[in-house]
């Protein structure tokens, strides 16, 4: 992913902002609803107490960002819109609980 997200690692996605700080990213899901194709990261932070500041702990917090193509590029885009948002998050609940049941 270019200009706002870049892939990083397997799981892991760097994100700049607007002022163009670097912020990390752990890819949790991936899934389409209506056509439509959605992440979901959680930001990711340096474990004070880890291996030489190697270790990195999820947040609390996820963020839904739909996956658009601009010219053959993946990009990353906050999703803005309230209703679209309700909707992704509820499909991304009924996923997680199925994902819970599985285990």
């Amino acid at each position: 992913m270019n200009n706002n997200g870049e892939e990083k690692g397997a799981d892991v996605v760097l994100l700049v902002d607007e002022d163009g700080n670097e912020h990390e990213f752990l890819l949790v899901d991936r899934f389409e609803v209506n056509q439509g194709d959605y992440a979901i990261l959680v930001p990711i932070t340096e474990d004070e107490e880890g291996d030489n500041g190697e270790a990195f702990e999820p947040e609390d917090e996820a963020f839904i960002f739909r996956v658009d193509i601009e010219e053959g590029e993946e990009m990353l885009v906050e999703v803005d819109d309230e209703s679209e948002w309700k909707q992704v998050a509820s499909v991304w609940e009924k996923r997680v609980q199925n994902f819970e049941y599985d285990d």
